[in-house]
């Protein structure tokens, strides 16, 4: 919604070694799932919540994914091809919000992705539902498709260093305070100069 097309995000994140981009996952997963699980999620909604309003106008134009032959991409020919009638749809959709569309790097778009997920994995991680952070790489590398000569998404935080995730998650915040708000075990940890491995020493599955 603020500016890069599905198309760049998803060539961003393939290039930094994920096997699909998000978007051509949603299409695979089917555009309906996404839709029906906003709606059901919709009365607790925070009022600040970013809605992605452009996968819902998607899925009201029938276009399902990979299941209805057209989603993000089009299905024609079996291999995932771009729509040209994709950026005026988007186009139309940044104008009934009123936003104005703006570029982004491939770099920033692995940099908001990756410090979203990093900082939502420090949240399980101190809210118990992952016992330590190598819980969490295992699961992203072996469940989830994560570039595997990455090593999971937390030991890429500590090989980029807490301090430099922490700054971009206050630079995003400028943007959004509401959803960019780093974890307190991130803070910790960057203060204490430790790093999310230290938390995997000394515990057991």
């Amino acid at each position: 919604l603020d500016g890069a097309s599905p198309y760049q995000v998803d060539r961003a994140l393939t290039k930094f070694g994920f096997a699909m981009g998000p978007y051509a996952v949603s299409d695979l997963a089917g555009l309906d799932i996404g839709y029906m699980t906003r709606q059901r999620k919709a009365a607790d909604r925070h009022p600040r919540d970013r809605v992605p309003v452009f996968a819902d106008r998607l899925h009201e134009l029938g276009r399902l994914g990979r299941k209805s032959g057209r989603g993000y991409y089009l299905y024609e020919s079996g291999a995932p091809q771009e729509d040209p009638e994709l950026a005026p749809l988007l186009d139309r959709v940044r104008a009934d919000l009123g936003l104005t569309p703006r570029s982004f790097t491939d770099e920033e778009i692995v940099a908001r992705t990756m410090a979203a997920m990093v900082n939502e994995a420090a949240r399980t991680v101190a809210d118990g539902t992952a016992l330590r952070p190598l819980d969490v790489d295992v699961v992203m590398l072996n469940g989830y498709g994560f570039p595997r000569f990455r090593g999971g998404p937390m030991h890429w935080a500590d090989v980029q260093g807490l301090p430099a995730i922490l700054a971009d998650i206050d630079r995003f915040s400028a943007e959004d305070d509401h959803f960019w708000q780093a974890a307190p075990l991130l803070r910790d940890l960057g203060a204490e100069g430790r790093s999310l491995a230290d938390l995997n020493e000394g515990t057991k599955s």
